[in-house]
């Protein structure tokens, strides 16, 4: 519960009255490797805020999985259009290791933030975020080489080079397995002088 309130409390400032209203809500939900929580077309109405493990979230094109995001401890996961607008999720998202995640669904969440202004407010920091983070994803996919995205991420989300699999780091990155290898092994090279 502790990890929950701190994952929570990272948002905005929440009183003691509000978190005694919206611990409540949160389901504690554990997964197993493979597991697949959010599905593609599918309705999302949930966010899970994790507390421990990973995900990833996926689409399949051309017969294949291609990631889209990864989703470490203390983030919150949910297919934003999904879960704002009632469609069908556009993507799956599945554990890619052993997770305990906390689950609040949106019908038990709107009606507490419309009456208390600062579970409202921290609600939109944590949509906030995750527009932030996919904004951020969208510009190194633009801007930079498949050498620069890997640095970029081995600067500022170490965990992604640390605990995700190369053919699905490959993927994320938009490279093959190989290319990948090939700028990770030129990086690990040391200068000869």
């Amino acid at each position: 519960m502790y990890q929950l309130i701190n994952n929570i409390k990272q948002f905005a400032y929440l009183s003691k009255e509000s978190l005694d209203l919206v611990i409540p809500l949160f389901s504690k939900m554990e997964y197993r490797k493979g597991d697949e929580f959010i599905r593609f077309g599918k309705p999302c109405q949930s966010l899970f805020l994790i507390e421990r493990g990973y995900c990833r979230a996926y689409n399949i094109q051309d017969g294949e999985e291609v990631n889209l995001e990864f989703f470490f401890e203390f983030e919150t996961v949910t297919n934003k259009n999904s879960y704002l607008f009632n469609k069908p999720a556009d993507f799956s998202v599945v554990a890619c290791e052993p997770m305990i995640v906390h689950k609040v669904d949106k019908k038990d969440l709107v009606p507490l933030l419309l009456q208390h202004p600062e579970l409202e407010i921290a609600g939109k920091k944590n949509l906030e975020l995750i527009a932030a983070k996919q904004e951020k994803q969208l510009q190194l996919f633009r801007i930079l080489t498949a050498k620069e995205r890997y640095s970029f991420l081995e600067k500022n989300y170490p965990e992604l080079v640390q605990r995700v699999s190369i053919s699905q780091l490959a993927s994320y990155l938009g490279v093959k397995r190989e290319t990948l290898s090939r700028i990770r092994n030129k990086r690990m090279r040391p200068v000869i002088l």
